[in-house]
């Protein structure tokens, strides 16, 4: 029988002599950090704004724009260089040229972060109503990403656990907004990028280690995984076989 959280199947890989992946916790969170870029992508993601806010307010707005992407364009170059993986790369030079066309159009330095205050708002709405609705989105989430079903729902510690993942994701986007469109209006520029690099990758590193123990806490709490009823009907027929000869 396998562990809970564990791949169906595991023990009887390990009869057979091959080796059972990797599924634990850890593994997983590993898994999900590297397609964020790893530690380093989330660093990454804040060197085009720490020179666009300096360069915007020495130089100008297009000079800004011009070294933001320049910024954005030499982290996809060293990923590449070094063979990480280069889609977080790729995705955050499309995410900054799109802050930079919206600053560009405004003709405005703080248009630039306009982009991420409302997209945190959005994100705060929907994990917030998953809560409310008892359907959590970090739960679907970790389905999705293990392969499992959704009997998770029928636990009540499990969906407990995972609702507060949840809600801990709704104060990191929500804090966000909250401050940055405050500053926003405020036209506070050089205090948006201090606020979008403090309220980044340190939330949101805090924000995946409660996750982390959540799911830990929602795996303890579900049954464990029973194996499926081929492999038993194949071991019923070997020793019927074994019995025959």
């Amino acid at each position: 029988m396998s562990e809970p959280g564990s791949a169906p199947g595991t023990s009887h890989s390990q009869d057979t002599g091959s080796p059972a992946p990797d599924r634990s916790p850890g593994y997983r969170a590993n898994a999900v950090l590297a397609q964020m870029g790893g530690v380093s992508g989330l660093i990454y993601s804040s060197l085009p704004v720490l020179v666009f806010v300096p360069v915007s307010q020495l130089v100008g707005l297009v000079p800004a724009i011009v070294a933001a992407l320049g910024a954005a364009a030499l982290i996809l170059v060293l990923r590449l260089v070094r063979r990480e993986s280069a889609q977080p790369a790729i995705s955050g030079f499309f995410g900054v040229g799109i802050c930079a066309l919206i600053a560009y159009l405004m003709g405005e330095s703080k248009g630039y972060f306009l982009l991420g205050i409302w997209t945190s708002l959005f994100w705060a709405t929907v994990f917030g109503l998953s809560v409310l609705l008892r359907r959590p989105v970090v739960g679907y989430i970790w389905s999705w990403i293990n392969g499992h079903g959704r009997d998770w729902r029928r636990v009540r510690k499990a969906v407990t656990a995972f609702d507060i993942a949840t809600m801990v994701w709704v104060v990191v986007f929500g804090s966000r907004f909250v401050v940055q469109n405050h500053l926003y209006d405020a036209d506070q520029t050089g205090w948006l990028g201090v606020a979008r690099i403090a309220m980044g990758w340190p939330l949101t590193a805090v924000a995946a280690l409660v996750t982390y123990f959540a799911i830990r806490a929602a795996q303890r709490a579900l049954p464990p995984a029973e194996e499926p009823a081929e492999t038993d009907d194949a071991e019923q027929g070997d020793v019927t076989q074994s019995d025959a000869r």
